[in-house]
């Protein structure tokens, strides 16, 4: 069986040996139409796109769109189980990157290298003693969301001596470890944290949560850390945060829009670190992402159910379709 695969992004060469002989390639979109080549698609290799009726229109076939990563907030469910048509994403393939990159980003906010780095290039001198880092062991860190990726973070960080709080409304109690403390409450974990770091999907209803209410429940000099969705942070009061002194740093890889641009103020402090949306981009965990979700859209197409179908209730109508 050939399965027509549409790709949104261009096959990096070191993922082509993973797809196999009966996959018929198709796309990348090109910038004048970002949709070329999926008309005929049965199932999408999904990135940045917004997969939802108008797109959907353009792909009558597609029985299935396949997130490369663990969001999906660009993929309209409600459209997609009313079509027939099946959402996946791939929840353990970034976690390890991700994680590591979130720890990356708490310490070289932590211990300002970021500012020291600017000061050696400007021979600024008095490196030793004007330099003001915060030490980690004995503080806390304050997660927010205690998925795969928090937890590999609240590990690390109790290798370092740290404390770990964790806030989940969607867990139970047993889910939380004895060495790891559960906040009741989002407000709770911000004032207790002398690091919060975020890892929540991103929804309507939790845009910009992140606003100045939320950074001034914060502890006076803390640090925040955000690897989940841009979207989730309301970037003017972060910087007013930073302005008057209450927040010691941030580290950000997202941001909202992606890329910012390159005269946004928050790539011109040194209290702030920001890399671009590429946490979970190292080569094991691209081939990982990469091999499940290709998994899974052949699965679909074999009507065989996928491991991770966001949209359970579609899976009838999916069947439907691939049976006709």
């Amino acid at each position: 069986m050939a399965y027509r695969i549409w790709f949104e992004r261009k096959v990096e060469a070191d993922l082509l040996p993973l797809i196999p002989s009966s996959v018929e390639m198709l796309g990348p979109g090109r910038d004048d139409d970002p949709l070329a080549g999926i008309e005929t698609a049965q199932a999408a290799l999904a990135a940045r796109l917004a997969y939802n009726d108008q797109l959907f229109d353009q792909a009558p076939r597609l029985l299935g769109v396949f997130r490369t990563g663990i969001g999906y907030d660009s993929v309209d469910l409600e459209a997609a189980t009313r079509r027939g048509i099946a959402a996946c994403n791939v929840p353990e393939g970034p976690t390890v990157s991700t994680a590591e990159h979130s720890v990356a980003l708490i310490l070289a906010v932590a211990k300002k290298i970021k500012e020291s780095g600017y000061r050696l290039r400007a021979g600024a001198g008095g490196y030793y003693s004007k330099h003001n880092a915060m030490e980690l062991d004995g503080k806390t860190l304050g997660l927010v969301g205690f998925g795969r990726i928090a937890r590999r973070v609240g590990t690390a960080a109790q290798g370092l001596g740290m404390k770990v709080l964790a806030y989940d409304p969607y867990l139970p109690a047993e889910a939380f470890p004895e060495d790891v403390g559960r906040a009741e409450t989002l407000p709770e974990l911000l004032a207790a944290g002398h690091v919060v770091s975020v890892h929540i999907p991103m929804s309507p209803e939790n845009a910009s949560m992140f606003d100045a209410a939320a950074f001034a429940t914060m502890k006076r000099g803390a640090v925040f850390v955000n690897a989940a969705r841009g979207g989730l942070v309301d970037q003017e009061a972060l910087i007013a945060a930073l302005d008057s002194g209450h927040l010691f740093g941030a580290g950000l890889d997202v941001t909202h829009p992606e890329p910012l641009d390159p005269d946004h103020p928050l790539l011109h402090r040194t209290d702030v670190i920001v890399t671009p949306h590429i946490a979970s981009s190292t080569p094991e965990s691209r081939q990982r992402i990469f091999k499940t979700a290709l998994d899974q859209a052949q699965m679909v197409l074999d009507g065989k159910r996928p491991p991770h179908l966001l949209n359970p209730s579609a899976w009838e109508g999916v069947l439907n379709r691939v049976n006709r």
